[in-house]
């Protein structure tokens, strides 16, 4: 196969982010976006001219019961243009909408490359999602086609819509056996797409509102991944291991588009529930070189014995939610690797990162990644600063960034306005240029006239070996308008009771200023979008109405209770 000039383009660029893999300035200083052209199908002009001929492992996929599954570059490339073969001749066309609802299993991959080979749109969905959710997703985005898992068809049961069904697995009433694509003759289908072609459309965790649609286009994603491969610090033949669940962003981040960009075999390890132990051993056992994992997850790792470092190891990494220090200095001294925080969204790709060879700051996310124009603007007066929301320079070249939000012109003037795109969250910036995550612009609250960020308060809270996970929100207060309020998920082997609760008190007295400090702490099972992220929308809004009503919510320890916290401040 011979490679076209967006090919090269985009290879060179690659290649030059490789070399300059541990040299942050020089490659923020060189690297400029590659030009793709008009027409960019990265299924066509990228994967299958790296994977033709390639018998290199592209997928590895490893359950919990042992049984395990390796798939070449050339085997995908091969399997992945049967698929779109079969998916024209069943009626998936240039443009459609083809909600994907499939977990870590081999028929995602193919699918993912075989839809884009089409031209087809597509919508990645978490398997945990129910029949309300579904349908109003199928009516949002004009969903045409459902490729699902046998077990979650009857799901669709009670959704609307003269949408195609595709099942995988044991045959479905009503469905078609995705099982009769394997019949199909491997045709070469490269619809031709302009670059500006819509190829993915992600819905959003859904933290404080209905989940928004964002819309990638043929580059935004594709080409845009340049910046979190180098995040990463991924290398051609690196085993990569990324724990992420298909239907969010950081999926297609770390398990789609950044590892295939860098040639490296995507590792893929399913179990039902969380165990350090077996997670550990596959990482000796596969020799995974990269890995990267919520912050929930290291917080697991850290309560149980990590053991030696795994002998592969290079990279370790956290992106998703803020990673407290106290979790990145208890893996380096157990592994001697530093976890390297990065900073993005669903809306773009890596945009902020601590990259391979680095100065690192503790507790910092890192300085812009090369190719990205980040400023800090006070939402307030609008005005540069060194403090504000995190948002991009549009006077830039922002190949990184979605295209809008599906079917809401609103939103997406709103995060689209003044020439920057709105993250909405806040950070500050140092002399050295490193950014320091503050929170989201809604849920920092001010208390006796002072900022408080509640990252900061859980930072300090999460050191305490009794706080698994905390999530700290303001509580209306009379008198210093508001007070930070701790809602925590216990570590194992600690019990809600007065004796705890005092415990986590004076370690937050001893820890953080007055104005900051937790006056109140309830145990509590924290209520969580489907990606995992902390809806403090919700337990700001229990605040909210136990103050109007006047009333001492039962399960919660306030520091007046405790007489050795007598001594106001």
């Amino acid at each position: 196969m011979n490679p076209g000039t967006s090919t090269t383009n985009f290879r060179s660029a690659r290649d030059q982010l490789l070399a300059l893999r541990s040299d942050h300035a020089g490659a923020s200083a060189a690297f400029v976006w590659p030009d793709v052209g008009a027409s960019f199908n990265w299924a066509v002009d990228w994967f299958d001219v790296i994977a033709t001929g390639n018998d290199k492992t592209a997928l590895w996929i490893v359950e919990e019961d042992g049984r395990e599954l390796k798939v070449s570059f050339d085997e995908m490339a091969t399997r992945s243009d049967q698929v779109a073969t079969w998916l024209v001749q069943h009626g998936v066309a240039k443009g459609d909408h083809v909600m994907l609802m499939l977990g870590n299993q081999v028929e995602l991959w193919e699918t993912m490359l075989a839809i884009m080979k089409v031209g087809a749109v597509i919508l990645p969905t978490s398997t945990v999602l129910g029949t309300h959710d579904l349908a109003d997703r199928v009516l949002r985005a004009g969903v045409q086609h459902v490729i699902a898992n046998d077990v979650d068809t009857a799901k669709f049961d009670g959704v609307d819509g003269a949408f195609s069904r595709i099942c995988v697995g044991t045959p479905a009433e009503g469905w078609t056996s995705y099982a009769d694509s394997t019949s199909a003759e491997p045709t070469k289908v490269g619809v031709a797409v302009a670059s500006t072609d819509p190829s993915l459309i992600y819905f959003t965790s859904g933290t404080t509102s209905k989940p928004k649609m964002v819309v990638h286009s043929q580059v935004s994603y594709p080409v845009g991944h340049l910046s979190t491969m180098y995040w990463l610090g991924l290398r051609p033949g690196d085993v990569h291991l990324a724990i992420s669940s298909p239907g969010w962003g950081k999926h297609a981040w770390s398990c789609f588009f950044s590892p295939w960009i860098a040639e490296a075999t995507v590792f893929i390890y399913n179990y039902s529930k969380f165990d350090p132990a077996a997670l550990a051993d596959q990482l000796h056992r596969a020799g995974v070189t990269t890995f990267c994992a919520p912050p929930t997850v290291w917080r697991m790792l850290i309560q149980a014995d990590v053991g030696a470092k795994p002998a592969s190891l290079r990279e370790i990494l956290s992106a998703g939610e803020p990673l407290n220090p106290e979790v990145i200095s208890q893996i380096q001294r157990a592994w001697g690797l530093t976890i390297r925080d990065g900073y993005g969204q669903t809306e773009t790709t890596a945009i902020v990162g601590n990259v391979p060879g680095s100065v690192l700051k503790a507790g910092s996310m890192g300085l812009p990644l090369p190719g990205v124009a980040v400023v800090l603007v006070d939402p307030i007066t609008g005005a540069l600063a060194e403090e504000g929301e995190i948002c991009l320079d549009l006077t830039s070249i922002a190949v990184n960034l979605m295209s809008g939000y599906h079917g809401d012109t609103r939103r997406s003037a709103e995060v689209l306005r003044d020439g920057y795109f709105h993250t909405g969250d806040v950070a500050n910036r140092d002399d050295n240029g490193y950014l320091t995550f503050i929170g989201r612009t809604d849920d920092i609250f001010k208390s006796s006239d002072y900022k408080v960020s509640p990252f900061e308060v859980e930072s300090v809270l999460i050191e305490h070996p009794a706080v698994m996970e905390a999530a700290v929100v303001p509580a209306p207060d009379d008198t210093r308008l508001n007070i930070a309020k701790a809602y925590v998920a216990l570590a194992a082997g600690w019990e809600p009771n007065a004796e705890t609760a005092l415990a986590v008190l004076r370690h937050a007295r001893n820890g953080l200023p007055p104005y900051m400090r937790v006056r109140r702490v309830e145990f509590f099972e924290l209520p969580k979008t489907n990606s995992g992220k902390i809806r403090r929308v919700e337990l700001r809004a229990r605040e909210n109405e136990a103050a109007a009503a006047n009333e001492r919510l039962a399960d919660e320890w306030r520091d007046d209770q405790f007489p050795e916290l007598k001594k106001r401040s």
